[in-house]
């Protein structure tokens, strides 16, 4: 058979993208063809780098070409990758930026600042360009976290305005109102000056292409919250919670928030942190010190999705004190829990923004 780019275009359309539910050749994935003999290269336009969906691609091209045309067929499947976003999400307070992602919760404590920092760590790690904003404004952690305490972000002076620098650490950029304080003494602000400052932190700050940029929020609800999703088009909200029943009732509140009309923020899932304790020297056990899958239920109950369950691992705080956060650690369970964590908020990124283009043009 005389094999033509036409005929692999043809057979492709049996490939099916399972989160999207059509085939790639209607979503216009494919990059490139190239056939050599009885060779086919065939590349793949992915909606974000940190697709978890390569391998389930590349055995689909297989079987498809093989099925369809000739089991003697050499298949060679590539990706390249583009983020995909939504209109309504570019602004021109930070028209680069493609995806912006909060995180929130309902009380302190519960380790929303851990799963900041390795979220963008490993959405950078999956090859994205990624940046992250430390909004907890009265107790900034994130500095201390990625070791840049004592660092102090450059100013680029401009025609129009002068411009911060996001500090660059770990593949991200960073910003934190904690890079601009004196860490031993109290921020004693009100609601007004605390929202300016957080917004200085957009306004003010040289962020250029970003694939995704993290807000770390502030615990609870507030006017850093408000500020945040009233100045900026939020792609959506990751609410951190412990299994525990007093932190899922402030999750729940969390939650509401991002479902008033006024806000009205897409909520791409739970993550349910400190699920178990497993000590270093019995890494096969289990002890649900905070009660079991508090939060699979809640998001049951909601109907949202658990984007993960990270486990309480004495590594995970000290990484954290040290500066090296744990999924830098490329051979722990954690890692591979906050690599998880990434890609599942990816791929729920990737389904909202195409449910919103496809409603955007039907009107």
């Amino acid at each position: 058979m005389n094999i033509t780019n036409e005929i692999i275009l043809q057979t492709l359309k049996n490939v099916i993208d399972p989160d999207l539910k059509k085939d790639i050749v209607s979503l216009n994935m494919i990059d490139n063809i190239q056939i050599d003999g009885n060779n086919v290269s065939v590349t793949i336009k992915l909606t974000t780098p940190a697709c978890p969906l390569k391998s389930d691609f590349v055995k689909q091209c297989n079987e498809t070409i093989h099925k369809f045309i000739d089991e003697s067929i050499n298949v060679q499947v590539d990706f390249v990758a583009d983020t995909t976003s939504s209109i309504h999400h570019r602004q021109d307070m930070l028209p680069g930026v493609k995806n912006i992602i909060v995180v929130a919760s309902g009380k302190g404590g519960v380790g929303k600042s851990t799963i900041a920092v390795n979220l963008a760590i490993g959405l950078a790690k999956s090859g994205a360009r990624v940046g992250l904003v430390d909004a907890d404004i009265y107790g900034p952690s994130i500095p201390m976290m990625l070791g840049i305490q004592d660092v102090q972000p450059e100013i680029e002076e401009t025609t129009d305005k002068t411009l911060i620098i996001p500090i660059e650490i770990y593949g991200i950029k960073i910003l934190s109102i904690g890079l601009f304080i004196d860490p031993q003494k109290a921020l004693i602000w009100r609601g007004p000056m605390a929202s300016n400052a957080i917004k200085q932190l957009f306004t003010d700050a040289k962020w250029e292409e970003l694939d995704y940029m993290i807000i770390d929020l502030p615990p609870g609800t507030g006017d850093i919250h408000l500020t945040i999703v009233q100045s900026l088009s939020i792609t959506g909200a990751i609410v951190v919670s412990t299994p525990q029943e007093v932190a899922l009732a402030d999750a729940r509140k969390a939650l509401s928030m991002f479902s008033q009309p006024e806000i009205n923020v897409p909520i791409l899932g739970l993550v349910e942190n400190m699920a178990w304790f497993t000590p270093t020297e019995l890494p096969q056990n289990k002890y649900y010190l905070f009660g079991k899958e508090g939060c699979k239920k809640l998001a049951q109950e909601k109907n949202i999705k658990l984007l993960a369950q990270i486990p309480l691992i004495q590594s995970i705080s000290e990484s954290g004190d040290k500066g090296t956060p744990e999924i830098l650690n490329a051979n722990s369970l954690q890692s591979s829990a906050f690599m998880n964590l990434a890609a599942e908020t990816a791929r729920t990124v990737a389904i909202i923004n195409n449910e919103t283009n496809i409603k955007k043009e039907k009107v």
